[in-house]
């Protein structure tokens, strides 16, 4: 099945963005198939996997970092007076700990994920789609949707998750920083307050819909430069685009999985 084409221009109509929302919805869809198809398929490409979680996932560790120690700093920062005026300081911990572990640690890193490496995606696959490197693969019977495409969706959904519990751990450490300069709280008492507070539960959902939110980040920025066209300014709005798209996305995504995850860990609620 054909993917839609989407229709550019300095003057488009209503009519041309409505017909661009529901192309790109169709063409979204049917480049989800074309992954499920040949994902599964031998050969499996092992070494561009690999090679495609350390320039995706590896070197972006050090953005991550900041914002995870900036996430758990101030969100302790912010807290404390709120919980000191009802003279539940000691629940510190627990609510730093609980917050990052269900939403902001694994949501915040997928957003940070997506402006760096969904840009990225999209930028490379659309530079090889207007200077013709895809259709040249194409003639030398190499399959460019599995080399290209299947390789860095499988990396995106594997080095996410990895992401977002170091940014957890990172988040945490932040938010013991902010405890001690606001509470006399030494860190053998906080790692035992966070430890008590986080079940089981509250763990693996929130890390669990990583795997869903790197799936996107992935499946996106391939989609949008595989399908760039318009030279250079083509590429340009792939890159943008697949940020926009994929940023949507895990938002709406992450409101379905909270749902879904309240209905199948009801102690969560």
């Amino acid at each position: 099945m054909k993917i839609p084409r989407l229709k550019l221009g300095r003057r488009l109509t209503s009519g041309d963005y409505i017909y661009n929302f529901f192309a790109t919805i169709t063409g979204l869809t049917i480049f989800n198939i074309q992954f499920f198809k040949q994902a599964f398929v031998p050969p499996y490409e092992i070494g561009e996997i690999k090679k495609h979680m350390d320039e995706l996932g590896v070197k972006t560790f050090g953005i991550v970092s900041v914002t995870g120690f900036i996430i758990g700093l101030v969100l302790a920062m912010q807290s404390q007076p709120v919980l000191a005026r009802f003279g539940a300081s000691d629940f510190l911990p627990g609510m730093v700990a609980l917050s990052v572990v269900r939403e902001l640690g694994p949501v915040i890193t997928a957003l940070i994920f997506a402006g760096r490496v969904s840009s990225g995606i999209g930028a490379e696959l659309g530079s090889m789609r207007v200077t013709e490197q895809i259709d040249a693969m194409e003639v030398s019977a190499v399959n460019p949707f599995k080399y290209l495409v299947v390789t860095r969706v499988i990396a995106t959904t594997m080095i996410l998750p990895v992401l977002s519990v170091y940014v957890i751990i990172i988040a945490i450490l932040g938010g013991y920083l902010a405890v001690i300069i606001t509470e006399s709280m030494n860190f053998t008492y906080y790692v035992d307050a966070v430890l008590r507070s986080i079940e089981f539960g509250d763990f693996i959902p929130g890390v669990a819909k990583t795997f869903v939110f790197g799936y996107l980040v992935g499946i996106v920025g391939s989609y949008k430069g595989f399908t760039a066209e318009g030279g250079t300014e083509g590429v340009g709005r792939a890159s943008t685009t697949s940020v926009v798209l994929s940023s949507l996305l895990i938002l709406i995504f992450d409101m379905i999985l909270v749902k879904l995850s309240l209905w199948l860990w009801p102690t969560l609620e």
